[in-house]
């Protein structure tokens, strides 16, 4: 059903972009036709369109259209893939995270704005670490997807250790060149690593020994269609659908597997769906191995994620080296 969705036709938006007098009659076409297909920021998605196939930004590609620039080629193809909802990132190859720019594209779920608050939340929690003597505190970022949170974490945590977990082949490699990226630009991170593996069991070598976990994991439930047509056919299932009625099955199994990764004192940080807040707190709270179990809202008001420090004394607070460090 995807495969026919994306390979629709681009006849209908193509020629008459592309036939535009100038860009800037072109982009006052396109953000209609984009309009017109339901995209929440037409414009927006014209520009960076448009400044994708020029290799500028948007300032500069308002400039060029004032200047009666050419319509550059093939840029009625993208407007059309984008009318017919191709995420934008996707036809970009990169979205923004925080100060970064990430490799996305067709396998690997494209990070939200949203996120960039549970990136943040980790951030903070591993830098309250090293305020505590910590010098080099070690973050977990499990179903790392695109490496999104993990680079952040590396990017702006002077010190700290990073190990990613994957499943996905396909969101693997995406995850490769982003931390790759990284590690090149921000070599303060005193260790940054990534591993294929379930999440669930990975990283058995640091039980115990982890300072901060943070996952955005897999929950929206099994019987709700996520409404965004480009979540819907383009983001894979894997990194969507999080098991049962009530999409807790994989968030179950990490809080769990959290516990075990962490040190006493460790903390964890998980995304959820909203309608998820009494199921995320009974989980945190009927295990006895958790305490300041608190959810936290976006900026829109909506709850996105929740918080708890771990209790029980774990098997060994002993900083082990990273995987391959």
């Amino acid at each position: 059903m995807h495969d026919a969705v994306r390979s629709g036709s681009s006849d209908a938006v193509a020629p008459a972009v592309d036939g535009s007098a100038d860009l800037r009659a072109a982009l006052r076409v396109a953000a209609a036709a984009l309009n017109a297909a339901g995209i929440e920021s037409p414009r927006a998605d014209a520009e960076l369109l448009a400044g994708h196939v020029l290799g500028e930004n948007r300032g500069r590609v308002a400039v060029l259209a004032l200047m009666g620039a050419p319509v550059p080629p093939g840029y009625g193809e993208l407007v059309a893939r984008r009318a017919q909802r191709t995420p934008l990132q996707h036809l970009t190859g990169s979205a923004p995270f925080r100060s970064l720019t990430l490799a996305v594209g067709p396998g690997v779920f494209v990070p939200r704005p949203e996120t960039e608050l549970v990136a943040q939340a980790a951030i903070d929690a591993a830098v309250a670490m090293r305020s505590a003597g910590r010098e080099h505190p070690l973050v977990v970022d499990l179903c790392t997807g695109s490496g999104a949170i993990a680079a952040a974490v590396a990017s702006e945590v002077p010190g700290v250790r990073v190990a990613a977990v994957e499943l996905s082949p396909l969101a693997f490699e995406y995850a490769q060149r982003n931390l790759a990226q990284a590690k090149d630009r921000f070599p303060n991170a005193h260790g940054l690593s990534l591993v294929l593996a379930d999440a669930r069991v990975a990283l058995q070598e640091l039980v115990g020994t982890v300072d901060v976990v943070v996952t955005n994991p897999p929950y929206i439930p099994d019987t709700r269609l996520h409404a965004d047509p480009e979540v819907q056919q383009h983001d894979p299932d894997a990194a969507l659908y999080g098991g049962g009625a009530d999409g807790m099955s994989l968030p179950t199994e990490l809080v769990q597997r959290a516990a075990q990764l962490l040190r006493a004192g460790g903390e964890l940080v998980m995304e959820h769906d909203e309608t998820q807040e009494r199921a995320m707190l009974a989980l945190l709270r009927s295990s006895g191995e958790w305490e300041r179990e608190q959810v936290h809202r976006d900026l829109t008001g909506r709850i996105r994620y929740s918080s708890a420090r771990r209790t029980s004394a774990a098997s060994s607070t002993t900083n082990r080296p990273l995987v391959g460090e």
